[in-house]
């Protein structure tokens, strides 16, 4: 009985990895574009983060950034002269005085941090990503066009390009003008990725197949770890962080290529009362009014700011790791050999988790209130985690971020589960973008109170490496215990604007399934009413 019930538990794996689609698909397995998807997801993870692996070598080399005293490379490490040792020395006449049988142990040079560091991984980059996406997002919705595998092979194809370009830089204006466009090429991933996600699986495995494709996030963070590195270390041809970007582009190119020409979009099937290609859908007023009236809603506008927190907590901490545990006086190896795997392990199993225990509660019958506890009850959990990576010393310090990615990680899939059972079926690609927009432009540009926080900490007499420590701790841990009472209020007022839909929802936009089936609390049922899901099928996808 036991183990029967265990295999019924599991059938959500047989079925994604067997899932075939229709329509325009051709019944073509759908674990293919979802691999493709993943692919592209974890590129512009990569290229996105490689810039925090090669902040130290590319400042110095174009001039950038604050200016510090650090460890002279070429001199043998000693236990006399660390990296510890040189980072604490505040002038340059002192950092050239520190010498060890008479050669110059530290120096002094640019850092690649501070504010010039912090614009190109927030302002630069965040602003445009999140500025395009929406536009870029609204194309397929407005336009009716088969257009989503396209805009998402082009996407992949014009960031990879500015990645491969980073590699031949020699000014910081150039720099942040391929930051420019890596954001600029990366708006279009996930709206695009996601929408068609959403139109390939069901809503059993929804939830599933988006936490499959935000592995992405993990196995690309987890890749700039250890390519970033390791490549700088190599120092091809005298060139070693140039190296990097140009590896890093080239794939991607030949991706975006094979998803334009291999993937197929699904047919976007219509409920008997939805617009045909000339109503409303068309209308970019009609358009805009409905992305307008859902987000102006508290439970969908708490859990854009919920979601936005939680997402600050993740960019501080992956634009500042390699920066704190290198204070901590870790080596490039060291860093890249833990966390070449810890965040891509964890993350990816805190993803698949996360979209599988939601699916539970919605099969269930508990719909967007059950998906809501998860992330409640998964930032708590994973807070504590989150500060042992900052508090525990070295290898604890790794091993504790394997939880935290684990059980912290499930809000990625969770939160865009919510989010699409809460909106229109027909914005349901722009309503990802314009989330993406509101959670990127708050998280996104948080590592900016880092150098703004840590000099404050130094000023009330804490060591530098200290500084920096409680300076994450309030952005990182901290942010997980805010992001989760966010959730909570979001739960709150979740039943009215239920009700609400309800009761407002136009003929044109059939009630959702799951949400209808939730607020009489009624059981899920497996096998609805074929009329009822015919009408309901457009509105709960994804």
């Amino acid at each position: 009985m036991g183990f029967t019930s265990r295999l019924v538990k599991l059938d959500w794996v047989v079925k994604l990895l067997f899932a075939r689609g229709e329509g325009s698909g051709g019944g073509c397995p759908l674990l293919y574009p979802l691999f493709l998807f993943f692919l592209a997801y974890s590129m512009a993870q990569f290229d996105q983060f490689i810039l925090r692996a090669t902040y130290t070598q590319v400042a110095q080399e174009i001039g950038y950034g604050d200016q510090g005293c650090m460890r002279n490379e070429s001199f043998p490490i000693s236990k006399s002269l660390s990296h510890k040792t040189c980072l604490e020395i505040s002038t340059e006449t002192e950092c050239f005085g520190a010498q060890e049988n008479g050669t110059f142990g530290c120096k002094w040079d640019y850092t690649g941090q501070g504010f010039d560091y912090q614009i190109l991984a927030g302002p630069v980059f965040i602003g445009i990503y999140t500025f395009a996406a929406i536009p870029v997002a609204a194309i397929p919705t407005v336009t009716g066009g088969s257009w989503c595998q396209i805009l998402l092979g082009i996407s992949v194809v014009f960031w990879s390009a500015c990645t491969l370009l980073t590699g031949f830089v020699d000014s910081y204006w150039q720099l942040l003008v391929l930051r420019f466009g890596l954001g600029l090429g990366q708006s279009g991933c996930t709206p695009f990725a996601a929408s068609l996600i959403s139109d390939y699986f069901s809503e059993q495995l929804r939830g599933a197949a988006l936490g499959v494709y935000n592995w992405g996030i993990y196995t690309g963070y987890s890749m700039s770890f250890a390519l970033g590195n390791l490549i700088t270390q190599a120092n091809i041809n005298g060139q070693g962080w140039r190296w990097v970007f140009i590896i890093a582009g080239i794939p991607g190119i030949f991706l975006g290529f094979l998803i334009m020409l291999t993937v197929r979009e699904p047919e976007r099937t219509k409920g008997k009362n939805e617009p045909g290609d000339k109503d409303e859908v068309r209308s970019s007023c009609g358009h805009l009014c409905h992305i307008v009236s859902s987000f102006c809603r508290p439970s969908i506008l708490l859990l854009c700011l919920a979601g936005s927190i939680r997402n600050a907590a993740g960019y501080v901490w992956a634009y500042n790791t390699q920066i704190y545990y290198e204070t901590l006086g870790e080596s490039r190896g060291q860093i890249a050999s833990w966390l070449s795997l810890v965040p891509m392990i964890g993350g990816s199993i805190g993803v698949l988790v996360g979209g599988f225990i939601s699916d539970r509660f919605a099969a269930h019958g508990t719909g967007p209130h059950g998906r809501i506890w998860v992330l409640i009850m998964s930032q708590i959990l994973a807070a504590p985690f989150a500060a042992g990576a900052l508090v525990l010393p070295p290898p604890y310090a790794y091993m504790s971020l394997i939880p935290t990615y684990i059980i912290g990680e499930m809000w990625v899939s969770v939160t865009l589960a919510v989010l699409v059972e809460l909106v229109p079926a027909k914005i349901k690609t722009t309503s990802v973008a314009v989330y993406f927009f509101i959670i990127s432009n708050i998280g996104g540009n948080m590592p900016l109170l880092v150098p703004v926080l840590r000099p404050a900490f130094e000023s009330w007499g804490y060591t530098k490496e200290a500084a920096l420590r409680f300076t994450l701790l309030a952005l990182y841990p901290g942010e997980y215990v805010l992001g989760s009472a966010l959730f909570l209020l979001t739960l709150f007022v979740l039943k009215r604007d239920i009700a609400y839909i309800q009761e407002h929802l136009t003929k044109s936009d059939p009630p959702n399934v799951e949400v209808v089936a939730m607020d009489k609390k009624l059981p899920h049922n497996p096998q609805p009413d074929p009329e009822l899901e015919k009408q309901g099928q457009e509105q709960t996808k994804m």
